[in-house]
């Protein structure tokens, strides 16, 4: 992934919006990751696999609730804060 300084992102626009047609580019500010800036085709695929994803939680969800494999929602908050 090629990277940017946030300064450089700025003085360099051009550039970096034809570098991130081609793959993601990373901007750093102070030394640390602040964003990714990547093409319009590329984020519209990365929503996809997200609802994808988030379809198939809930289809198995679905399927847990049928199957009668459900927990109290305070049980399940209790056992998260243990961890």
């Amino acid at each position: 992934m090629y990277s940017f300084t946030a300064n450089q992102a700025k003085t360099q626009f051009g550039e970096m919006i034809a570098k991130a047609q081609r793959e993601p580019v990373s901007i750093t500010r102070n030394g640390k990751l602040s964003v990714v800036v990547m093409s319009a085709e590329d984020y519209a695929q990365f929503e996809e696999l997200k609802m994808q994803n988030l379809r198939r939680i809930l289809e198995q969800s679905d399927h847990d609730i049928a199957a009668g494999n459900i927990i109290d929602g305070n049980q399940f908050f209790d056992e998260l804060e243990k961890e």
